[in-house]
């Protein structure tokens, strides 16, 4: 298993695809603490709706019946301070 941060990783992605073909499984760290994982996909694999239908067939979930136009997308106008700065000043 191969540790990476987020940086790392996405200055590198190839390098650890490389590795991922290769059969091993790379996490991704945020401040030394794990957030993902990447792990070679089988060939031949099912789609997330495959996947999901048990889950839709018992009433878990509700699987979308459109595509997502995302052209169609307008902001959310919120008032106060923009979500970043409340991230920026929650980090210090």
């Amino acid at each position: 298993m191969i540790k990476a941060g987020i940086k790392e990783t996405k200055n590198n992605l190839s390098r650890y695809l490389m590795h991922v073909k290769a059969g091993e499984e790379v996490v991704i760290t945020e401040r030394g603490k794990p957030v993902a994982r990447i792990i070679r996909e089988e060939p031949g694999g099912r789609s997330i709706r495959e996947i999901l239908a048990p889950l839709a067939k018992h009433g878990r979930i509700v699987l979308p019946t459109r595509k997502i136009e995302r052209k169609r997308l307008t902001p959310a106008k919120v008032s106060g301070k923009p979500v970043s700065e409340t991230i920026i000043e929650d980090r210090r």
